[in-house]
């Protein structure tokens, strides 16, 4: 691992952070920055009395609601910055030069985006789920090339049909929350995934409902959010792959 590979991926990831926040504005419908505190994107049915999540949300835009974003821009490019950071940091400091990384990295560019939608207006627009499977699929067929090994393509898609198939499964369950946007974004991220290999697609499927998980039962416990509360489940597949891709 090269520091100096870290750097340029962490100063990379900021600019992409900033950049996030930009592109987010389109899917949301107002300038999209990161407001500090707990009850965020999902809580917007609390402060706006809208009805529950939408079955798919995969569709096309809806105005932003939620509680969590706010027209300041302050604290959300330093947000925006610093988690884009983080994330790229991460990647490089995983994969180093493996020419798998560019791959992760344009994926996570594009979560960057996804995630602030999400957390917006519980959102994941089906252009931006279909740009970030374009960004990993042309990637990681670029390094089974670079690096002889097609064979591991097969890990990839087969990662994907099982992210597919768990998600849609819980999506079908009576009572279920989780939306069909939620089931196409791991999809995506099982290529990766699964690229990796079997462990870190099971860390994949298991650590965004742990992660979900826990921030369910804080709001819960703060008062933030009751029962019947719609929350953004596209944040949590995002970083449980991060983590799952960070994992050894």
């Amino acid at each position: 691992m090269s520091g100096g590979l870290v750097a340029c991926a962490a100063l990379l990831g900021g600019v992409a952070g900033l950049a996030a926040l930009r592109v987010a504005r389109r899917w949301t419908g107002r300038p999209a920055s990161i407001r500090p505190g707990p009850a965020v994107g999902a809580v917007a049915s609390v402060a706006t009395g809208q009805p529950g999540r939408p079955a798919d949300r995969g569709g096309p835009p809806a105005p932003a609601r939620a509680a969590g974003i706010s027209p300041s821009t302050g604290f959300g490019a330093v947000a925006g910055a610093v988690v884009g950071a983080v994330v790229f940091a991460g990647l490089a400091a995983a994969l180093g030069g493996d020419p798998v990384l560019p791959a992760f990295l344009g994926l996570a560019a594009v979560g960057l985006v996804l995630a602030v939608v999400d957390l917006a207006c519980l959102r994941l627009p089906d252009p931006l789920v279909g740009a970030a499977a374009l960004v990993v699929a042309v990637g990681l067929t670029g390094a089974a090339l670079l690096t002889g090994a097609p064979e591991r393509l097969l890990g990839a898609v087969a990662g994907a049909a099982l992210c597919f198939a768990a998600h849609a499964l819980l999506a079908l369950l009576p009572g279920s929350r989780l939306g069909f946007g939620d089931v196409k974004l791991a999809a995506v991220l099982g290529l990766p995934l699964g690229w990796l290999g079997w462990s870190p697609l099971a860390l994949g499927l298991l650590l965004p409902h742990l992660l979900n998980g826990v921030v369910v039962l804080a709001l819960l416990a703060a008062g933030r959010v009751c029962r019947d509360t719609p929350l953004p489940l596209g944040p949590a597949l995002l970083a449980g792959a991060w983590l799952a891709t960070l994992t050894p």
